[in-house]
């Protein structure tokens, strides 16, 4: 689909995907959402510009490889196991902490480095899986 009207609106509406997508993440243990739903928002975002503007163009805008992306978050969602670990519990239990940085107290968790590794594991396979269709479409 190549219309002027389509190629002036993707960039947008990828940029609003990718942003509702983080907003879905950073949700997710606390309300619907996490990781996978926003992996397949983003991913959905980057299908939506390689129909528009076609392969290369999100290859540019990926900056990497899909499937690095997807390797790497496969690494982050393995290494959030690891401390529970080091404390004698289970793998991938969930383990808080609210340390306090500059007057401010952050709280962190190792579910939510979890559900980040799941969500480039989901971005980096279904981008790559629908790149490769969109490659072979126009082959």
């Amino acid at each position: 689909m190549q219309t002027l009207i389509f190629r002036t609106a993707a960039p947008l509406l990828t940029g609003l995907m990718l942003l509702f997508s983080v907003f879905v993440l950073l949700r997710g243990h606390n309300e619907p959402g996490g990781g996978f739903t926003g992996g397949l928002i983003a991913a959905s975002a980057f299908a939506i510009l390689g129909i528009a503007f076609g392969v290369p163009a999100v290859r540019r805008a990926l900056y990497f490889h899909p499937m690095a992306i997807s390797g790497f978050g496969l690494f982050i969602a393995a290494l959030a196991g690891l401390p529970s670990l080091d404390l004698g519990m289970p793998f991938l239990t969930g383990l808080w902490a609210a340390p306090s940085l500059f007057g401010m107290t952050v709280d962190l968790s190792t579910v939510m480095v979890f559900d980040v590794g799941v969500y480039l594991v989901v971005v980096g396979s279904i981008t790559s899986i629908a790149l490769a269709l969109e490659d072979r479409e126009h082959d």
